[in-house]
């Protein structure tokens, strides 16, 4: 029988009750996992106060680099379950959640990872014109995701064979920090990538009834986050490709943008035909989305070259 340790990471004290909210949905789960960790990331007042409040889980502080990839690789260096599991600080882990992430390692010696459905908990409620094509902005699952074999897993609702880290852990200067001036990801994508390359044979699998939800707070509900995390995963993308190459840090960003974004523009136009002016607005998004992506990745780009040539730039 596979073990499996759950690592959350926390940063902030503005997500305490969110934080209090996962580490009792984890603790809910059946079976129970083999142990919880809390790594508590260069936030020492916060580690105190969780230490104090949640006896039970093993809370520890980040020894790492700072930001999010060194907080997970600190709970990784710090697990002893075969598999080791992420939930984000915001999320909580519906019934079944963990039970479904551990089924396809019981079947297939080859999966390496396993990650579940994000759903979004609005502040409000979905703003009329987000098109659920880019829930990823939002850390959640989006339109046309399908469950099977996936390039890659999202970070905040996943997990990988414990041993899969000897090949490294996640690249620090890829994901975000609590300093980041914008919302950068893909360290996730870039790790799952980096893993298949070393182990052709493996795949990582989408299961989309291992359910958490995402909250969502007011701030991103506006369109000036939406544009801006479009922008900062483009850059992210840039980041990606330079350690694992084009082909196969965008072989998944191909066919999105060229099947499943123009399909969210004709469902759309097609709903704005029927007198739903809420389908043009969604469409709009798409392409606006897709614009500032495409930005984001072309000067991410141009700042890798001038970084190789010794020519300063930001990020």
């Amino acid at each position: 029988m596979l073990t499996v340790s759950v690592v959350i990471c926390a940063y902030t004290e503005d997500r305490w009750d969110d934080t209090l909210r996962a580490v009792a949905s984890v603790q809910s789960q059946e079976p129970a996992p083999l142990e919880l960790i809390l790594v508590i990331d260069y936030n020492p007042e916060l580690y105190k106060r969780f230490l104090e409040r949640l006896p039970d889980v093993r809370v520890v502080a980040n020894g790492n680099e700072r930001g999010l990839s060194g907080a997970r690789n600190m709970g990784v260096a710090l697990a002893s379950g075969d598999i080791v599991a992420f939930l984000d600080d915001d999320g909580a882990a519906q019934p079944g959640w963990l039970s479904e992430l551990m089924r396809s390692y019981n079947d297939d010696p080859n999966v390496l990872g396993v990650g579940g459905r994000a759903v979004p908990g609005w502040a409000t409620q979905r703003p009329s014109w987000w098109p659920g094509e880019f829930d990823w902005v939002i850390g959640c699952a989006y339109t046309g995701m399908q469950p099977g074999v996936v390039r890659n897993l999202q970070g905040g609702n996943s997990s990988y064979r414990r041993d899969l880290f000897e090949i490294g852990g996640f690249a620090s200067d890829i994901g975000r920090t609590a300093r980041s001036r914008l919302p950068l990801a893909g360290e996730e994508a870039e790790f799952c990538i980096r893993a298949l390359q070393q182990r052709p044979r493996g795949v990582f699998v989408y299961n989309d009834q291992a359910v958490m939800v995402h909250r969502v707070p007011r701030a991103r509900e506006r369109f000036s986050y939406f544009r801006t995390r479009c922008y900062s995963e483009g850059l992210s993308k840039a980041r990606v490709t330079k350690n694992v190459g084009v082909g196969a840090g965008l072989s998944t960003e191909r066919s999105y943008s060229t099947v499943t974004l123009p399909a969210g523009v004709i469902r759309g136009l097609r709903r704005t035909a029927r007198g739903d002016w809420t389908g043009l607005l969604r469409a709009g998004a798409i392409i606006v989305g897709l614009l500032y992506t495409t930005l984001g990745y072309g000067r991410g780009v141009v700042l890798e070259l001038l970084a190789r040539r010794g020519v300063p730039g930001e990020g």
